[in-house]
């Protein structure tokens, strides 16, 4: 057997799951386990949010609310005041961890993610913009989406080679973030306060208030995006060997990497436009699940069910926590981000990269 066989045996998974010759999903047993492990732990998680507060629906009569026989005050939790909230949070974390696995596939790097090549920013710039500009006319949601949008513009023409160069794409998101950051903070320096403070909530990311049509968003987006990332997942496995490698399997790496990046900005556009720009959920939600695993590979339906679970106990802080009071969710992801940088750095200080 040839060094080249062996370097493709042990990076292969244990089994493939495949739906005719497109589709193959590498699948090891230890996935299986975590995925179900999350699915748990979300239940729960959805469970708390749903009962747990003044307004929560009490555990014994949650069931019976769930399958239709909510009255009352349960029927408002359910169908107006929590019940979006958790689906619109469990579809964006989702939107937001799949999309990080995507990025961080392409770019090979534990600090990539969508927020990171400036469309959080652009979002929050094309937020501030929508309501100081446009209050009566644009809602603030289309205009974090369409300044989402013309940052990844930005980004695809200043790169010289569109989304295909990991390098250069940072490199251009990183002063594009700069850019929108600036102008949100110059509109948010520049509003009435009252103003201010509604665009800011919006700017750190918030599922307050959230509809049933934010809802069939952002799970439509899911919907659409997932079959797609489904066509590329076994690429995107052998693309963890190599270009070289990947290419001479026939993986087309090139290809693959301009796919997977736009699919991911599509996921996190979506997130964006029901929910604003929360913040680090893409980047710690794939690397969670790679160190639960311990094994190689971009873990696309860990990294979706990992930032599913993140989001959905980050809005359960942000509702429960008794010294706030609606709290974005955003900050709450934030600081979960915050000590995730600060652990990257003192784990790359004690190896001597820095």
């Amino acid at each position: 057997m040839t060094s080249h066989q062996a370097a493709v045996r042990t990076a292969s998974p244990r089994k493939v799951l495949t739906a005719g010759r497109r589709v193959a999903l590498p699948v090891r047993r230890v996935s299986v386990l975590t995925a179900l492990v999350l699915f748990v732990l979300l239940v729960a998680g959805a469970v708390a949010a749903l009962s747990l507060g003044r307004l929560g629906i009490p555990l014994p009569e949650l069931a019976g609310a769930l399958t239709g026989g909510a009255e009352g005050k349960n029927a408002f939790v359910i169908e107006r005041l929590r019940g979006p909230r958790l689906v619109v949070a469990v579809g964006t974390g989702g939107a937001l961890g799949l999309s990080g696995a995507l990025f961080q596939s392409v770019t090979r790097n534990p600090l990539g993610s969508p927020d990171v090549i400036g469309l959080a920013s652009g979002a929050g710039a094309g937020a501030a913009i929508a309501a100081l500009l446009f209050p009566a006319t644009v809602p603030v949601a289309l205009g974090a989406l369409l300044g989402a949008v013309l940052a990844m513009l930005l980004v695809h023409v200043s790169t010289g080679t569109g989304f295909r160069n990991p390098a250069r794409l940072v490199i251009a998101g990183i002063g594009v973030a700069a850019i929108g950051t600036a102008i949100t903070q110059y509109i948010v320096y520049a509003m009435e306060r009252d103003r201010a403070a509604v665009l800011t909530a919006y700017v750190n990311g918030s599922l307050s208030a959230r509809s049933w049509d934010d809802a069939t968003t952002i799970w439509l987006v899911l919907l659409a995006v997932a079959p797609l990332t489904a066509l590329i997942a076994r690429r995107l496995d052998i693309g963890e060997m190599g270009d070289d490698i990947a290419g001479a399997l026939g993986a087309e790496p090139r290809r693959t990497k301009t796919v997977a990046v736009v699919l991911a900005i599509v996921l996190s556009a979506g997130a964006v436009s029901v929910a604003g720009p929360i913040a680090f959920v893409s980047l710690t939600a794939p690397q969670i699940a790679k160190r639960i695993t311990r094994v190689s590979g971009p873990h696309l339906v860990l990294s979706a069910l990992t930032g599913a679970l993140l989001l959905v106990f980050a809005d359960l802080c942000a509702q429960q926590l008794p010294l706030f009071d609606n709290l974005p969710v955003g900050i709450c992801t934030m600081a979960v981000g915050g000590v995730y940088l600060g652990y990257l750095l003192v784990r790359e200080w004690r190896r001597g990269v820095l």
